[in-house]
This record gives structure tokens, sequence and C-alpha cells, in this order.
């Protein structure tokens, strides 16, 4: 079996002899060839640049007679002392050009070998890490990997050659920088985005993430990974909770059982809840893009809107009234608090409700208003309640009006049963 041996250059070079390139092959002790890549004395008087390029030629002499196997090693073995660190800046350069050269061998055994060297490593020069990178798979995929000579710039690169199996490789990276994710985002295949939301270390920007429910919102592994993220922003996640609704609305299975139209209804009323709840958690800095959002996919219903005033989420209901108005946030959030009830009517008014929506409207922000000032603070299912029985006359009068006393009544109902249950919970914990 055949081994290869390199002899180090910076002693000869010191010394004004230098030891090069001539290949050849002889027997050790156990009759085992060794193929010794630096070989030939060149006296002290020859240029750097001759040095180089008898490395070189002799090298490529050697190369044309052997074997992949031989070829392999010896790339495997140069790429090794290369990594090291410890060679002369001669021996450095010479190498350097002998790896340049192995670019072109026509095994890709011999590139592998190199490739499985070099790619852990700081030292190797971009160009033989980037032309690595650029070849076939099983080349490539050491380096794009795991190189940490590959900055965020030649990666964007390698993803948009929409190589699927490069962009799963790139995916995998820890660290995963931002742009990098961007671009993974914008143009990467399935898996490659799977293999992204899976990898802790990626910095997924927030708009990247927005990218990627536009675009796989009706996948239902990415859509599963994307809802399971803490980083989610608010408008992203309803969106993707109506892609899902939407999706179990045609499902088959679940149509035959309940019904076509009994499934819509359930799945827009489920829809409807989580985004209700959405409103309630939201964080203040992701409000006025979650109302937007809402705004402009029509989701801001007069029935929405009422729900959020009965349960007291008065940022929700104010950010949405600066949307819907046009009026700014801290005079709306005044005429709620503490404005007369002609200039709430005119800013009802102003933010598009119908005319005669406005008096239930505003009946439900004087009992909030009162609500908030009490020592039991709000409770929804009190206001709901009172303002079904201020407007049970007009309710049969005007459908509007009826409609939107109907579903505060779903909402007192569903208040009360989470009143019971809270009660409930409180005797158990008693008795325990």
């Amino acid at each position: 079996m055949a081994f290869v041996a390199i002899v180090p250059l910076s002693a000869a070079l010191a010394s004004a002899r230098v030891h090069c390139a001539d290949a050849y092959a002889s027997p050790n002790e156990h009759g085992e060839g060794i193929v010794n890549l630096l070989a030939v004395e060149i006296w002290h008087w020859v240029s750097s640049e001759r040095v180089r390029l008898m490395f070189i030629q002799s090298f490529l002499k050697w190369s044309e007679t052997a074997k992949v196997a031989e070829r392999a090693q010896a790339a495997a073995a140069l790429g090794k002392a290369y990594v090291q660190g410890t060679m002369a800046e001669e021996e450095r350069r010479s190498a350097e050009a002998a790896m340049a050269m192995l670019m072109d061998d026509a095994s890709p055994k011999v590139r592998i070998a190199l490739s499985e060297v070099l790619c852990r490593s700081t030292r190797p020069p971009r160009s033989i890490i980037l032309a690595l990178a650029n070849d076939q798979i099983e080349v490539a995929g050491h380096v794009i990997a795991l190189s940490p000579v590959l900055n965020d710039s030649d990666l964007v690169d390698i993803v948009a050659t929409g190589r699927a199996t490069l962009q799963q490789l790139t995916a995998h990276r820890r660290p995963l920088g931002v742009a990098v994710c961007a671009a993974i985002a914008e143009v990467g295949g399935e898996r490659a985005i799977m293999d992204m939301l899976d990898n802790e270390s990626a910095g997924v920007a927030s708009i990247s993430l927005k990218r990627l429910a536009e675009r796989f919102g009706d996948h239902p592994e990415i859509r599963s990974r994307l809802l399971d993220r803490n980083d989610l922003p608010c408008a992203v996640r309803q969106s993707l909770v109506e892609r899902l609704g939407a999706a179990l609305a045609v499902f088959d299975l679940a149509q035959s059982t309940i019904g076509g139209e009994r499934l819509r209804k359930v799945t827009e009323e489920a829809c409807r809840d989580v985004t209700l709840k959405l409103a309630e958690t939201v964080p203040a800095n992701e409000m006025p893009a979650l109302v937007e959002h809402l705004r402009m996919s029509g989701k801001l219903s007069p029935a929405f809107l009422m729900h959020a005033l009965c349960s007291g989420n008065v940022d929700f209901f104010a950010a949405a009234m600066v949307s819907l108005s046009g009026i700014g946030d801290a005079r709306v959030r005044g005429l709620l608090v503490e404005g007369r009830e002609v200039a709430i009517r005119a800013l009802y008014r102003e933010a598009g409700l119908q005319p005669n929506l406005v008096g239930p409207f505003l009946s439900a922000t004087l009992m909030w208003r009162q609500a908030s000032k009490s020592e039991k603070g709000v409770e929804a299912a009190e206001i709901a309640e009172r303002l079904i029985l201020a407007h049970a006359s007009d309710a049969e009068n005007d459908p509007d009006i009826g409609d939107l006393l109907r579903i505060v009544e779903q909402m007192h109902v569903a208040w009360q049963r989470q009143a019971s249950r809270a009660r409930a919970m409180r005797l158990i914990a008693q008795a325990a």
C-alpha cells in the first residue's frame, strides 16, 4: 500500500538548499512505495518563482501517471500539511499552487480528498474554497456545510444558484447569518426552508418570516414550524391562522363528518377567536402592524372591534381607531378615556362605522370607561350583558344592531363559561 511523505521545505530554504517537486517512487523498508513530492535539490541561486514553477511542473508530471488513489492520498497529505500552518512562506505558496492545480484533476475523488481536509480550516485561500464550493455536490458539500472561509455573501450566491442540495447544506450551517436566511426565505426550496427553521442558530429576521408565510403558508410542515416560533410577528401568525382555517375548511374528512357549511362556520369562528387572543397578547411594538394587517385583510369588522372594546383591550381598540380614522394616537386615546359623547361619536363616524352602530359602540365605550375606574376593574361578561339590555329594543328594529348583539351575546356566554371554570378551579384549590 502506497502512502505519501511530504518533506518540509523550511529547513532547506533556511540553508539555501530547497527540497522541491521532483516526484518519484522508492520502496521503504517494508517494500512499500513512497510518493515523495518534495525531493529534488535546487541550489540557493534559484529564484523563489523558479522553485514554485519546478514544483508544479514536477507534481504535474507525476500526476499524469499516478493512480487515482495515489493522487487522492497526495491531495489529502498536501491539504493536511497546509492547514497545520507550519509551512514557510515559499512552501505555502507552492502548496497553494499545487492545490489550485488539483482543482482540474479529472477524478472527483482527488477533489473530495482535498475538500475533506480543508473544510474546517480558516487557512485555505478563498480561491481554493470557492472553487471547491462550486464543484459537484460530493466535492462541494464539505466546504459549503462547514468552511469558515465562506462569508455570508458567498453563501447567498450559493443559495441563489437554486440547487436544492446546496441550499440544504447552507441551511445547516451554524451559525447562519441574517442575510443568508433572507436569501433562503426568498428563493430556497421546501426542504432548505424546513432545515433553516430547525436550525436554532439561524438568524431569521421578521421580514424573512413574513416572506416565508407568503410563500409557504399552505405547506403544512413549514406552517407548523412557523407557528411554533416565539418570535413570529403577530400579523404573520394571524395570516397563517387564516391559511390553516382555509385548509381545514376543505379537508375531506371534516366535510364528510360535519358538513361543508358547518365546517366553514366553525373554522371562521376558530380563526376569529385565535385572532382575538392575539390581539389581547400582542406586544405594543407589534400592535400597529397587526391592526394594519387586519384592516388590509378586511378583518376589522364591527363584531371584532366590539369584542376588543367589551373585553377592555383598549390598546388594540385604540390602535384600530387610529388606523381606521387617520386621527393621531394620543388624540384617540384621549377621546376614549375622557372625551365627550359628541366627540366620541365623531371619532367612530370618522373610523367608518355605520351610523346605526355608533350608538352601541358609544354605550360600550362609556361602560368600559366606568368599569375601568371601579375597584373590581373591567369584567367583560358584565359589560356584554349590560350592552345587550341597553340596546335590546334597537335590535328588534335594526337587523345590523341585532346581528352585532347576537355576537355580543355569544361572547357573553363564552366569558361566563370562563368565569365559571375559574371559580371551580379556585374551589378545587381551596379544598385541596
